[in-house]
């Protein structure tokens, strides 16, 4: 047998024994819940801005982050909902390279999964506490999904995980906003399943339980390239502004944002279908290598600095 066993992680009901979220933090999470919701069914117009560092990798800068944007968004309350990005798995084609604060809290160190956990959990509740927005987060891996399941306002689903039957079915059971991303591929096709899939009750194995879900009908496409018209519920798309959209320069991600909300403005079927942004960015611009220790910048993709963040949400802000 080619797997090693190494060490049993705790269940989540233990993690949230021992790192619980307060009543008061839980009717602030199901508040924000609320607001997103009404953004992707139509019932709100304001545009969501799912704005934050690439990956987590250090939670004293990442809620540092988090913070500077409570200010900004009490300034744009009336236009736009801020959800910071806290993601802590980071995705790897090749799966070399840092893999996320969950698979490995210090990044010059070895793996450690238990304690990956633990500091993924408390660099929500933190970040929470401490700026008063709940966040978002990818989901890499649908099994972790019951460690965050009560901090969460958002979850992205990423361009490795969308043709992934189990990610699909585990959405399914959601009751947040969820954003599907188009596949690395580009076929349009393969994302528009998973959201019809996700959308819809099913019947599966679930963490070693037999589990049936509802469907999730705030489930909608995170588009990193072109879009077009879906036969879904609640048709809904976040524009990705990096990645394939900016030709991975992220500087771009500027250019790309008014132009969304431009167009938002002179169609209203775009207006319609566009919910929102979502924006690489960081305290420091660029990214630097692991081991660099300069404090707020990106250890994996480059990202927009806190300057050219604060301009650029206020002038989202402006063109709602």
């Amino acid at each position: 047998m080619s797997f090693e066993f190494l060490n049993q992680l705790p269940t989540p009901a233990d993690i949230k024994r021992d790192y619980p979220l307060s009543p008061e933090l839980r009717e602030l999470k199901k508040h924000r819940d609320l607001m997103i919701s009404d953004v992707i069914t139509g019932k709100d117009s304001r545009v969501l801005v799912i704005i934050g560092p690439c990956s987590a990798d250090n939670e004293d800068s990442v809620c540092d982050y988090v913070s500077r944007l409570t200010k900004i968004q009490e300034d744009v309350k009336d236009q736009v909902i801020l959800v910071p990005r806290i993601y802590t798995n980071k995705p790897r084609t090749t799966g070399e390279g840092y893999k996320g604060i969950a698979s490995q809290p210090d990044p010059e160190k070895a793996p450690d999964m238990i304690e990956g956990l633990i500091a993924m959990r408390k660099m929500h509740i933190r970040a929470i506490e401490e700026s008063g927005l709940t966040c978002a987060d990818e989901m890499l891996y649908p099994e972790n999904w019951g460690y965050v399941e009560d901090l969460l306002s958002y979850v992205a689903i990423g361009a490795r995980s969308v043709e992934d039957q189990q990610h699909r079915l585990t959405v399914s059971g959601f009751d947040v906003a969820s954003g599907m991303k188009n596949p690395t591929s580009g076929d349009f096709s393969v994302m528009l399943n998973s959201v019809y899939a996700a959308q819809h009750p099913h019947h599966f194995v679930y963490r070693g339980y037999e589990v049936e879900t509802t469907g999730n009908p705030l489930t909608h496409v995170v588009l990193h390239e072109m879009y077009e018209k879906m036969d879904v519920i609640h048709p809904a798309a976040i524009i990705d502004t990096n990645h394939s959209n900016s030709g991975k320069k992220f500087k771009e991600q500027i250019r790309i944002a008014k132009e969304v909300m431009h167009n938002r403005q002179l169609s209203s079927d775009i207006r319609s279908l566009v919910k929102g942004l979502m924006i690489e960015s960081y305290i420091e611009e660029g990214n630097q290598s692991i081991g660099d220790h300069i404090y707020g910048k990106s250890i994996t993709d480059p990202c927009l600095g806190w300057d050219q963040t604060e301009r650029l949400i206020y002038d989202i802000a402006e063109e709602c």
